[in-house]
């Protein structure tokens, strides 16, 4: 069937102007709802319900562990498994540098020290998208991530778990497998179905249904960001190469229906030259179809003052950001909201998919104002810590304390301080031995 020519919607700068979305569609909003309190007050019985109606589970097992997945890894052909180690020892290197800048602290304080220790949480949930493509990539980014950070017990969420994805889960230490997904899963993984434990983390991307469940479940566990579906801006100059600029927003738009791919550039002249190279690309692309519905959440914003793209680059605040423009690391100093940053031609949005070593599980929906995305940080806890060592050197403390408590009307906060003031106080430590 003959197309007319593929014209990308043209946008304004204020079109691109977006605040955090708190909601999804209404209609999502409410299923997803009742599907997490089922699954929240019935467990594993409405687990396996929603996973053999919404999942297609068959007859086949509902979890999976570690002898599955070192069986899947086994079978694998010999340069897809040493693909996945590869990836693997990239993120894993990346995430373990990630968790070693936090530090534990020490300062002195009158009369001892004050400080903090970095623990990790004790179990991690890490959802892997399983529907339309197999994504062994988000398991190695989100639980070999949480293993790297030192999260004791780490199950992933999959919906008809592909072996790559299987094998995924042994190159990354996951401690099981949940072959379900969407909202049921997201469900299981905050708050607990049959072995699968209640998750202090819930991780990884998404669809709608997905990330819906995890605004849900966000006041019993903590979830990284609301991750999906799929964004990228293309910030391009007309030095850019349009093939590159069309090859890019292609490899977005192909993730989903819903996914959101914008080209911000000076002239339309290119905007043209963009346009012919999308269609030549569309012709014998497998996943066309797919990639066409998303180009048409997207568009293209023309502006010839460059400064104009960049400030409505920065109220978009993209999942992923590409600037394909002279100076990038300049302009991207300019653009503080994004989820990740892509510098110059040579720089392909999809290394940073497939295991350069920085995670794509990262904030849509304009979340990238308020959050990165996930990291081994994530899975990391900052505990403080006070030792007053000497009483006696500490009355300023004391003082203090007791005049903010009187200050705040809580008298019993300010006689617990100063009942330390008037008394010797063992701190608790031994003198070393001799002494």
């Amino acid at each position: 069937m003959d197309r007319n020519p593929l014209r990308l919607r043209r946008l304004r700068a204020a079109d691109l102007e977006r605040k955090p979305a708190s909601i999804p569609d209404p209609v999502t909003a409410d299923r997803a709802a009742a599907i997490v309190a089922d699954v929240r007050e019935r467990g594993e019985a409405a687990l396996l319900g929603y996973a053999r109606e919404l999942d297609g589970l068959g007859e086949g097992p509902l979890y999976l562990g570690p002898r599955d997945f070192r069986k899947a890894l086994d079978a694998l052909p010999r340069d897809s498994r040493e693909l996945l180690e590869r990836a693997g020892a990239r993120i894993g290197a990346f995430a373990k540098a990630q968790a070693a800048s936090l530090s534990a602290l020490e300062v002195p304080v009158p009369g001892g020290f004050a400080g903090h220790e970095v623990l990790p949480v004790e179990t991690a949930g890490c959802y892997a998208p399983g529907g339309r493509y197999p994504l062994p990539s988000s398991v190695l980014m989100t639980a070999l991530t949480a293993k790297a950070a030192g999260v004791g017990t780490v199950w992933t969420a999959s919906p008809r778990p592909a072996r790559e994805t299987l094998a995924a889960c042994a190159v990354a230490g996951a401690d099981g497998l949940l072959a379900a997904g969407g909202a049921q899963a997201i469900a299981a993984l905050a708050y607990g179905a049959g072995p699968v434990p209640p998750c202090a983390r819930v991780v990884g991307p998404g669809n709608r249904w997905v990330a819906a469940a995890k605004r849900l479940v966000a006041g019993d566990t903590v979830i990284e960001s609301v991750a999906g579906p799929s964004e990228l801006l293309v910030l391009a100059d007309d030095g850019a190469d349009p093939e590159i600029a069309a090859a890019d927003l292609l490899a977005q738009a192909e993730h989903d229906p819903d996914a959101v791919p914008v080209l911000a550039c000076r002239t339309e002249a290119f905007a043209a030259r963009v346009e012919e190279a999308l269609e030549r690309r569309l012709a014998d692309l497998p996943t066309g179809e797919v990639a066409r519905r998303a180009l048409d959440n997207g568009g293209v914003l023309v502006d010839p003052d460059l400064k104009t793209l960049v400030r409505a680059a920065d109220a978009f605040a993209p999942e992923h950001l590409e600037i394909l423009c002279e100076e990038p690391e300049a302009l991207a100093r300019k653009i503080r909201n994004a989820g990740a940053v892509f510098l110059g031609a040579g720089t392909a949005e999809v290394l940073g998919d497939y295991g350069t070593g920085p995670n794509h599980v990262l904030p849509t929906g304009a979340h990238a104002r308020l959050a990165g995305g996930l990291s081994a940080l994530s899975f990391l806890r900052v505990r403080t810590w006070i030792r007053i060592d000497d009483p006696a050197d500490a009355s300023e403390l004391y003082r203090d304390a007791a005049a903010f408590a009187r200050m705040e009307g809580l008298e019993a906060h300010a006689r617990a301080g100063e009942v330390r003031g008037r008394r010797p106080v063992d701190s608790g430590r031994k003198a070393p031995a001799g002494a």
